[in-house]
């Protein structure tokens, strides 16, 4: 059995150990409920650990063949069946929901839930097939950390779960989602709280490497179109016309010039530009498409306000020079997504199950901010955070996207021993479990 470099399994006192990290290992707590129970003691935990340190090669291997099945947002498809098949010969019985979603259950010894997750899809669409390069441990392919690491510990975990046969107070379910990414709108995630309504205990979503941070916070975003249109014309014969482009250019100068506030933090950022239809013809059309992101609600509006303003007196700057000539131009805005703030109490027996993990790992993080499946449950007052899947990453959302699997394993042991403390140990008088899952 392949050991775990971080740290190991203490079978006298129920603790994990530090390894060459040095980091301390930490007792187990007086237990207040079965969140707060030591995970280790629980039939099942310590068998499904050693299955994780016996499988890093095969989960590699899974998160290979899940990125190079093509899923940018809307098209998910074709990645989300090559998940629902994993889950199948996990032993799950998996389905796919109408939205897309992938889910499998584990069954616990009630009705509600702890939904754990990870998106399917990948920012970046590419023109040719995607094929991952590796080196050692280190990978290298878009999506390949954000998120093909968080998909490949989902299913690690949903593996290890079934294979070790642990029982909990609540029942899991494991769901690899629809539309995080891009213009997707958390359109999986929403699906998914629909589905399980008020059986809905807590949401975990896997998102990226490492296990340096919890995510306990939703960073608040808007997204829309800002579309142009004109007469457009013969770059000679209709010279001075307005132009689509013309417009738009000053649009985004007026936008960039838009000073942004620190405190509270906001960001803007045109992520995506197009227009126009020859060298020699006058733009008819032109868009762009406008990225808005703030810890704070009231300021994100302002700054939505302040671009829209621009675009308009810009198009207004390109009728107003184009004296005796056709001075039709129109700005048009449309929405593409809104992902609302919210954040996680600090006594949220979520959050404590979480950081009860994080002491039995040894593994020191800190709280944080961020864009995930997590906003839409936290802006509804689901108890909810998002995790990295270990290992590290770096330069997300381009081509040159790199996940480092050193260290991976530390990551889904922390996110295995995490899902059993938020679901609550079954303990001794816990009910026979079916073969089904």
């Amino acid at each position: 059995m392949k050991k775990n470099k971080g740290a190991a399994l203490d079978a006298r006192t129920h603790t994990i150990r530090p390894g060459r990290s040095g980091a301390a290992s930490a007792p187990a707590g007086a237990a207040m409920d079965s969140r707060a129970q030591n995970p280790l003691r629980a039939p099942g935990v310590a068998e499904a650990i050693r299955w994780l340190r016996s499988h890093e090669a095969w989960i590699m291997r899974q998160q290979i063949r899940l990125v190079e099945i093509p899923a940018p947002p809307f098209s998910e498809e074709q990645r989300a069946r090559a998940f629902r098949e994993m889950l199948k010969r996990a032993g799950y019985r998996a389905e796919m929901d109408e939205t897309g979603n992938v889910i499998g259950e584990a069954r616990g010894l009630t009705e509600k839930i702890v939904l754990v997750s990870a998106h399917l899809d990948c920012a970046i669409r590419t023109e040719e097939p995607v094929r991952v390069r590796r080196a050692g441990t280190r990978l290298e392919a878009p999506g390949i950390c954000d998120n093909g690491a968080g998909l490949a510990a989902l299913l690690a975990v949903a593996a290890a779960f079934r294979a070790a046969r642990i029982e909990t107070q609540r029942s899991v379910a494991f769901a690899a989602n629809v539309g995080e990414e891009g213009e997707g709108n958390l359109r999986g995630m929403r699906a998914l709280v629909g589905r399980y309504g008020e059986r809905l205990d807590s949401v975990i979503a896997l998102d990226g490497a490492s296990t340096a941070h919890i995510v306990t916070a939703g960073l608040a975003s808007r997204r829309f179109e800002v579309m142009m249109r004109g007469p457009g014309g013969h770059s000679w014969v209709d010279a001075g016309a307005p132009s689509a482009t013309h417009a738009m250019g000053r649009a985004i100068a007026r936008i960039l010039a838009i000073e942004l506030p620190q405190k509270p933090r906001v960001t803007l950022n045109i992520g995506a530009m197009e227009g126009g239809e020859a060298v020699n013809a006058i733009a008819a059309r032109a868009s762009i498409k406008v990225d808005l992101r703030s810890e704070s609600e009231t300021a994100l509006a302002d700054l939505e306000n302040e671009v829209r303003w621009a675009c308009e007196r810009a198009a207004a700057d390109e009728r107003e020079k184009a004296a005796g000539a056709a001075k039709s131009l129109t700005v048009e805005f449309r929405a593409l997504g809104s992902r609302p703030a919210g954040r996680l109490a600090a006594d949220s027996p979520l959050l404590v199950a979480v950081r009860e993990a994080d002491r039995l790992m040894g593994i020191a993080a800190e709280s944080h901010l961020a864009s995930t499946d997590a906003n839409l449950p936290l802006s509804l007052r689901i108890p909810a955070l998002a995790l990295g899947a270990g290992g590290k990453g770096g330069r997300v959302h381009t081509l040159e996207e790199w996940y480092d699997a050193a260290g991976r394993v530390a990551g889904v042991e922390r996110i295995l021993l995490a899902v059993v403390l938020a679901a609550g140990i079954a303990g001794d008088r816990a009910k026979e479990r079916s073969d089904e899952p």
